[in-house]
């Protein structure tokens, strides 16, 4: 199944299913209570939103519906990953890691992450 673009909002539902399936749409709607100023049926027409995307499959329990995903959070990521890529940087990886580097302050820690995953690509 091809991974679908979903928006900033989407990405909100999606993360608390994600970290929580299976949920009750009455649970989703708790979990983003205070996060987001979303009325219910606001999160309910994002799930059916996500339903048609084939992002959530759901199933009906009694009077509710259950939402679980129909895709991985990691192909969800690398999907956006991909056409921030494409958008903000031209689909150059290297413009993106060098503005990375040069606007975000680094531990050393990090550092020692970044060079480890580098000598990797490298050895490649």
């Amino acid at each position: 199944m091809a991974v679908v673009s979903i928006s900033d909002a989407e990405w909100q539902v999606m993360n608390v299913i994600w970290d929580r399936q299976p949920l009750a749409a009455q649970d989703v709607v708790a979990a983003l209570d205070g996060y987001a100023e979303w009325a219910p049926a606001t999160i309910k027409t994002m799930l059916h939103r996500l339903v048609r995307k084939e992002v959530l499959t759901y199933e009906p329990q009694g009077n509710r519906y259950v939402y679980r995903s129909r895709v991985k959070r990691s192909d969800c990521v690398k999907q956006a990953s991909r056409s921030f890529l494409e958008r903000v940087f031209d689909g150059q990886s290297s413009s993106l890691v060098a503005h990375f580097l040069r606007n975000t302050k680094l531990s050393p820690e990090e550092i020692a992450k970044l060079r480890t995953i580098l000598d990797e690509q490298e050895a490649q």
